[in-house]
């Protein structure tokens, strides 16, 4: 499945694989159906598989192979039938545990994967019948949806499928860098390392990490990417029956009350979502299997459990994981990557904010109206310190301006310099050469590069 278009994208990331042992080696024998839950700490942690078979988020560890794990990441070992796990590295904290909801999890996916052969083999003429599972996983923040969803997709390409993943959380960002929409087909198991490749994502950048609670809030413009996208793939599954029989796995957001319980609805009508799989709470699973079983029958509304090993990350983690995504975009996991420093006047870039602008008199508007700015108004920003510098800018695929909205974008930059004086802009940009489009898009998402 092609996405479209030359991508600013950097290449996928290679593992260095071995470090310098730290002379703290640790074995973990774990018994079947069991995990060990691991806090990488501020230093890189190597593991290894000594014997056995084990899973890290649905993918298998190669035997005796070591494996080195970035600083600070949370991560669970599992095994289905006994392993011997053996880490060299100080952990932030580590123990097994043999209560997991994986049995669950793994009985959705051979439901999942049985969906998926009934429409490969379909030769009907209805949609419906050649489509494979929609699935949607909600629930509220830190209840373990991004790592279930890790885990399907793993499952499911192992078993040969090409599922599409689609990432609607733009507080953390699976695919690419926080503050964006994406979708990316999925063709092999998720190295758990390097995660998700992007040279195939297919980009929309809504610009903030959530869709309220701020100055920058704007769910319209959120409801809109959401629809520009799934339009998008919908075309994309008619002239690709091995996509459409694989389906999707959509992440979304931990925002479930009042409007945030509003855009779960908005995007399972959207993607016309077959399957809801509910994790961590009971209310949200009560509310949406009685509200779709009266406007959707033909959705499943599974409740899970999720995992005792997933716990309430606080906001500075958030922060300090929105940061890691922003520098491992540019530079790599490992700082393995060189980005590019280029500078242009301000004359051959064009950069916009979308919403706001300017509003209507009161005297013009009816009596009795609220004066409000445009949601989806595409404004021209001026190039200067304050608006820009430090900022994360995405690189739009839109031939003018009134198309950026429903365009994707082909990568991001970010602003390092700008001289007033001398009317230049200095960026950092993962790839060398000219942008693939001046027109620029800017949110409230920002940046500061760490001097480490």
């Amino acid at each position: 499945m092609a996405y479209g278009g030359p991508s600013m994208n950097p290449p996928a990331m290679m593992t260095t694989g071995a470090v310098p042992g730290s002379g703290n080696l640790k074995q973990v024998k774990l018994e079947r159906e069991s995990e060990l839950r691991i806090e990488v700490s501020e230093e890189p942690l190597r593991l290894r598989l000594v014997n056995g078979t084990a899973e890290i988020f649905g993918s298998e560890l190669p035997p005796e192979i070591w494996r080195t794990f970035p600083p600070r990441l949370k991560f669970a070992v599992f095994t289905w039938y006994g392993a011997t796990i053996e880490m060299d590295g100080v952990t932030e904290t580590d123990y097994t545990a043999d209560e997991t909801p994986m049995v669950s999890y793994i009985n959705v996916h051979a439901i999942l994967d049985a969906r998926r052969r009934l429409a490969k083999a379909s030769t009907s003429n209805e949609p419906e019948s050649s489509q494979g599972p929609r699935v949607i996983v909600v629930g509220p923040v830190d209840s373990g949806k991004s790592t279930l969803t890790k885990m399907l997709l793993s499952w499911a390409a192992k078993q040969g499928w090409k599922p599409t993943f689609v990432d609607l959380d733009v507080g953390q960002g699976s695919i690419t860098i926080p503050g964006s929409i994406a979708a990316t087909p999925i063709e092999m198991p998720l190295d758990p390392v390097e995660g998700f490749t992007l040279d195939m994502a297919l980009v929309y950048y809504y610009g903030h990490i959530t869709p309220s609670g701020s100055s920058s809030a704007n769910i319209e413009l959120y409801k809109t990417l959401v629809k520009e996208l799934a339009q998008v793939l919908e075309r994309q599954f008619v002239g690709n029956p091995e996509s459409r029989a694989a389906g999707m796995v959509i992440n979304t957001m931990g925002w479930i009350e009042g409007p945030g319980y509003e855009l779960l609805l908005h995007a399972i009508d959207t993607f016309n979502a077959s399957v809801v799989l509910v994790l961590g709470q009971e209310k949200l699973f009560s509310r949406l299997k009685d509200f779709l079983s009266r406007s959707k029958s033909n959705v499943d509304v599974v409740k899970l459990h999720k995992s005792g090993g997933v716990v309430a990350r606080a906001r500075e983690f958030r922060q300090s994981s929105r940061n890691s995504r922003i520098q491992e975009y540019f530079y790599g996991l490992s700082k393995e990557l060189s980005p590019y420093a280029n500078t242009s006047s301000f004359s051959d870039l064009q950069v916009f904010r979308i919403g706001g602008g300017p509003q209507a008199p009161m005297s013009a508007l009816p009596i009795g109206s609220d004066r409000v700015s445009n949601p989806l108004r595409v404004t021209p920003v001026n190039i200067d310190n304050r608006d820009l510098l430090h900022s994360v800018l995405a690189v739009s695929y839109a031939e003018e301006p009134d198309q950026i909205v429903s365009s994707n974008v082909s990568g991001f930059v970010y602003v390092t310099e700008v001289d007033i004086p001398r009317k230049k802009i200095t960026y950092l940009a993962p790839s060398p050469g000219t942008l693939p489009s001046k027109f620029l898009i800017a949110g409230s998402l920002s940046w500061l590069e760490s001097t480490k």
